[in-house]
């Protein structure tokens, strides 16, 4: 990837936890569906009970829409210039979710009248989106520790793992102590800043919330995964809370020592993120090209960065290592959900690994060795 242009084409490609985990088959893909369908109703909730602020949202039955109410008219006029992602949410879970993204409203109706669906079954998301995106994070508030990563930048470079100008910052936080991968002062205040919005100190409002979503807590923060975006004309928002994906790395804990070791040129170590773990021998297999490619089962796949293009061959891989990414990608989160070893952040595991290499990976050291 060389522009800007070239990772907006690529996210058009991209896809949501749900339909990652449909494609391998996962048996909790219809209770993920309905966790991904319904966020908005549990960020707003969170809002109503400890004043946590979720995305600007404006929301109409898919069947008001179409007919163009003046609820519909006024929307359109006021915010004909602001970009929004559309959202079509299925109000029967089995359906899919569509959605547009990136467009001023009157483009997303141009996209939504052709679609042919039945509106009698859909709920519509107008998603605003900012002017500027300050900081951009993906965490998980568990058992032992706040962990996660921080971004400068448009939130998508952490859940597809593309990064552009800037790379993830990784953290942890063990209720005690803050470790930061890389020294940013500015990017640990934010940090704390937000997740202080997660600390429920009151107890009512904690067994409120117990009650309406079932929520935990450890230390007084609330557990789950989390995702915000501090904007330059909005602020603080929170876009994502999953309990599923919260439950799920409710024991994981991250290496002692955040920091990425600085390996030598000459040397035949490459060094990432541990994103799942495990170890591993194989030979190596570089993917640059998905239209022209060979692959063998138990081959070690290594790529910029995988796709749901790439899902395939990471079900028939034996470990998975990527130049891109991070702990909490998608990719990195489906690895884990297949059992593969998976580093992530290699900065140039394509460049220094050829076909055929024989590596060891340790996925729980974050490291790969040639043999």
């Amino acid at each position: 990837m060389n522009n800007s242009q070239d990772y907006r084409l690529l996210y058009q490609t991209q896809v949501s936890f749900t339909e990652w985990f449909e494609k391998i088959n996962h048996t909790i893909t219809e209770e993920m569906r309905k966790e991904d369908n319904e966020k908005r109703e549990r960020l707003h909730l969170l809002h109503q009970i400890i004043n946590l602020s979720p995305d600007l949202t404006y929301k109409y039955s898919a069947k008001e829409l179409k007919e163009g109410s003046d609820r519909v008219k006024l929307f359109l006029e006021e915010n004909k210039d602001k970009i929004f992602n559309l959202r079509l949410i299925p109000i029967i879970d089995s359906l899919p979710k569509l959605r547009m993204a990136r467009l001023v409203p009157a483009e997303l109706m141009s996209w939504f009248l052709k679609l042919n669906i039945d509106v009698e079954k859909y709920r519509a998301d107008f998603v605003c989106i900012p002017k500027e995106t300050y900081w951009s994070t993906i965490f998980i508030i568990n058992n032992s520790c706040i962990f996660g990563e921080i971004i400068s930048g448009n939130h998508n470079q952490l859940s597809q793992g593309f990064y552009e100008a800037s790379t993830p910052i990784t953290f942890c936080y063990n209720f005690e102590e803050w470790k930061i991968s890389v020294d940013n002062y500015k990017a640990l205040e934010e940090l704390k800043r937000i997740t202080a919005a997660l600390l429920v100190n009151n107890k009512d409002k904690q067994k409120l919330l117990k009650e309406k979503l079932n929520s935990t807590f450890t230390n007084n923060y609330l557990n789950g995964y989390f995702e915000t975006v501090t904007t330059s004309d909005y602020g603080l928002w929170f876009i994502d809370y999953n309990r599923i994906l919260g439950r799920k790395y409710n024991d994981f804990v991250l290496p002692t020592d955040l920091k990425q070791r600085e390996i030598n040129e000459n040397t035949d170590l490459i060094t990432g993120i541990s994103s799942s773990s495990g170890k591993v021998q194989g030979k190596v297999r570089i993917i640059n090209d998905l239209n022209n490619h060979q692959f063998e089962d138990g081959e070690i796949l290594v790529c910029k960065m995988t796709t749901p293009e790439h899902l395939h061959l990471m079900q028939r891989s034996a470990a998975i290592i990527t130049d891109q990414g991070g702990i909490l990608s998608h990719a990195a989160i489906v690895s884990r959900e297949l059992k593969k070893p998976c580093i992530t952040r290699t900065e140039k595991a394509t460049e220094k690994l050829k076909d055929g290499d024989l590596v060891e990976v340790d996925a729980d050291n974050g490291f790969v060795r040639k043999l």
